[in-house]
């Protein structure tokens, strides 16, 4: 995450953020472990198993990504309440694997652009509103940190929207500031061209200060390593890998390289890592490599989980539906992770992002106005 007193570097033409008199120095965020609930102590020689499923009931899972809205619309009647097997995620399963917290994704299939991907992200999002709407025994939706605790704590799994995909905007910070009206809390940046290959455009970077702005995170799963260089760089709150792994156990070209791991670390950013087969491996001690790598490069508060069910992907043997946490939990247990770790894996981190992103808000708001850039004025 860019230093909170360091200026984004801009031409002329874009400007210079504006500073306030006195600015906070941009310290992490204390891990708050207060909204989580006091579990036993599991004791070292029991199984690793009953081990897990007592430290997830105070420390539940805050998976990073579920393709779930995209899964229910091809279905004609769903119950998630009481189950529904056609899908990977519902409410007794995310019970039965303590989830607490979800991000559903309003990703959407290739080939839509401009005004369809705008129009198929609102849907998306209305779909998800109406199907929270349907399960109030189960979900809930969340717009920060603060409601996700509270969801939590009243046994209900806590929906928070995104990610998006940058075409979702139609070129349009008017479009992103309602997106964020709606509830969207995290926008992954490629799809656009303002965001591609060759990186972020005048009008990208006017995007991610925008998002800034508003408390929406920056997701980089998938992106160009120029994008991801300039908006590591540049954003004043963390970003996020919603799916990605670590490369060098795995060359999935949305897996990262030991380099960025290493800086993602020093940023305070987020590396959310997916239970697929095609990125992690094709086992639980496969996934558990991985946030074994991750965790090593970037460290313990930079590493979470992102169950990436409901996306068409195969997962690996034994975590086959959100129910399964518990087993990748038992893994890391026997490798010796600690309880103050395997906190930040499961929910700690997650918080810490959220929280970060607020506070970026509330500080930007004070000093600058609502964004009225126009992408024809900045990138031609």
């Amino acid at each position: 995450m860019a230093d909170l007193q360091d200026e984004l570097h801009t031409t002329a033409e874009v400007g210079k953020l504006d500073r306030p008199a006195a600015w906070p120095e941009s310290e992490p965020l204390p891990l708050d472990t207060s909204d989580l609930e006091t579990a036993p102590e599991p004791e070292p020689s029991g199984d690793p198993l009953e081990r897990a499923h007592v430290f997830l009931a105070g420390h539940p899972v805050a998976d990073g990504y579920s393709g779930l809205p995209w899964a229910l619309r091809h279905l004609p009647w769903f119950d998630l309440e009481l189950g529904e097997s056609a899908v990977d995620t519902d409410v007794p399963r995310m019970r039965e694997g303590h989830v607490g917290a979800l991000f559903w994704s309003l990703h959407l299939p290739g080939g839509l652009a401009g005004d369809r991907a705008v129009g198929a992200t609102l849907e998306q999002l209305d779909l998800v509103r109406t199907v929270v709407q349907a399960h109030p025994e189960g979900l809930r939706m969340t717009l920060n940190a603060a409601e996700v605790t509270d969801a939590h704590h009243c046994g209900r799994v806590a929906v928070v929207l995104g990610p998006a995909g940058a075409g979702a905007l139609g070129d349009s910070l008017g479009i992103l500031r309602n997106l964020h009206a709606l509830g969207l809390r995290v926008l992954t940046l490629s799809g656009a061209s303002w965001a591609s290959e060759a990186g972020l455009t005048r009008f990208g970077e006017e995007v991610l200060r925008e998002m800034n702005r508003l408390g929406v995170l920056a997701d980089l799963s998938g992106t160009s390593d120029a994008t991801i260089a300039r908006a590591m760089a540049a954003s004043k709150a963390p970003v996020l890998f919603t799916r990605s792994a670590a490369r060098a156990l795995r060359p999935h070209p949305a897996n990262l390289p030991d380099g960025v791991l290493t800086e993602l670390g020093a940023a305070k950013g987020l590396c959310l890592v997916p239970l697929t087969a095609e990125q992690t491996g094709p086992s639980v001690r496969d996934v558990a490599d991985h946030l074994d790598h991750v965790r090593a490069l970037a460290g313990p508060e930079s590493v979470g989980l992102s169950g990436t069910y409901d996306s068409g992907t195969a997962h690996p043997q034994d975590l086959a539906d959100a129910s399964c946490y518990p087993h990748l939990i038992a893994e890391l247990l026997t490798r010796g992770w600690s309880e103050t770790d395997l906190a930040l894996l499961t929910w700690g981190n997650v918080q810490r992002v959220l929280r970060s992103a607020d506070f970026t808000a509330r500080a930007a708001q004070q000093r600058r106005e609502p964004s009225s850039a126009k992408i024809a004025e900045l990138d031609g």
